[in-house]
């Protein structure tokens, strides 16, 4: 288990639910038994077991990631 900002990262081993991976410059995946929900409550139904939530927030998609940071990131590489 790991303190990750404000979120709890938990890993494989140790984790009966939803098990969060941070990626660096990239998302956080999420696997397993989990809601997703909008700031009003309402479910979100995501489409798949494994979703991928935006930390850049620049995600056409949001809270799902569409993999504008990888674009961002290359923008900024010489």
């Amino acid at each position: 288990m790991h303190k990750f900002g404000h979120l709890l990262v938990m890993d494989d081993k140790h984790s009966e639910g939803a098990v969060i991976r941070a990626y660096a410059d990239g998302p956080l995946l999420v696997r397993g038994d989990f809601e997703l929900r909008d700031e009003a409550g309402e479910l979100i139904d995501p489409g798949r077991a494994t979703i991928a939530l935006c930390r850049c927030g620049r995600s056409a998609s949001k809270p799902l990631c569409d993999g504008t940071h990888s674009l961002l990131k290359k923008r900024r590489e010489p």
